[in-house]
């Protein structure tokens, strides 16, 4: 019997869509709709050549790195149409663990990073995903990720400044 793309394919996309739009929502910088649209578009890709993922050695890798490279790829063509809406975040619900002020201040933070060191910030430090990982996933050598991290890194560390000291536990 041949298997068919549904083959396990709608248990896998509702197992993994909840952790992909957390990490669209990260690498949108909070644009929820644009997270949504990320991972409607990543899945559908997936779907595609569901036969082929569904045999590989860690499809929910597989399928991140589709998500990371989908973002890469619509920041590529609206990079000329810098338009939003609004640079201030909707208020959202507190988080069970009481730190929803420190998440919306790196929230925001992460948000004004260029999407190349978004996408690393959130690879690295977000995924927990190693540079060679990070660097296959954005297409892009293990040294280019290494610099665009300690970058990244520091232009977080400016624009929080001293926001981060409140919220420092002793």
């Amino acid at each position: 019997m041949r298997q068919g793309r549904d083959d396990g394919y709608p248990e896998f996309a509702a197992a993994r869509a909840g952790h992909l739009y957390r990490s669209a929502c990260l690498l949108t910088g909070g644009d929820t709709h644009l997270a949504e649209d990320l991972v409607q578009e990543t899945l559908g890709r997936v779907y595609l050549k569901w036969g082929r993922i569904s045999g590989a050695d860690n499809p929910a890798g597989y399928v991140q790195t589709v998500l990371t490279r989908t973002f890469l790829a619509h920041r590529r063509r609206h990079s000329s149409r810098r338009e939003r809406a609004t640079d201030v975040l909707p208020e959202v619900p507190g988080a069970a663990d009481g730190d929803a002020s420190l998440r919306l201040t790196l929230f925001q933070a992460l948000g004004q990073l260029p999407a190349k060191d978004r996408a690393v910030v959130v690879l690295r430090y977000w995924e927990d995903r190693s540079v060679e990982e990070t660097a296959a996933a954005m297409n892009t050598s293990s040294a280019a990720v290494r610099t665009r991290c300690v970058r990244a890194l520091a232009r977080l560390r400016a624009l929080l400044g001293d926001a981060l000291g409140e919220y420092a536990r002793p």
